[in-house]
């Protein structure tokens, strides 16, 4: 199973998310493949929490898998953010982190 899959099993069965997407951005970094993630998660288990409470619960449910990466980008939604809002905002273009 790949990193990506393994991202998507673990969030989809601890949040139970509405809408699930996991992205490998990888590319976009210099710190090599299967390293830096974006994952979009419409759950109703955010509701009532603020965006570090969210942050909190998904990185808690990754556990040990976080520590097999370098970043996890998490943009987290109530299903009625979500219906609002309908996408997540672009990642930035990566300067470099060497620098």
């Amino acid at each position: 199973m790949s990193k990506l899959e393994s991202i998507e099993q673990t969030l989809q069965s601890a949040l139970q998310p509405q809408h699930l997407q996991v992205l490998d951005e990888s590319h976009m970094h210099s710190r090599g493949q299967e390293t830096h993630y974006k994952a979009v998660i419409v759950s109703e288990q955010f509701a009532g929490l603020t965006a570090v409470k969210r942050h909190q619960r998904a990185y808690a449910a990754m556990g040990d898998l976080m520590q097999q990466i370098h970043a996890l980008a998490l943009h987290t939604y109530t299903p009625e953010e979500w219906a609002e809002q309908g996408v997540a905002p672009a990642s930035p273009v990566c300067a470099g982190g060497h620098k």
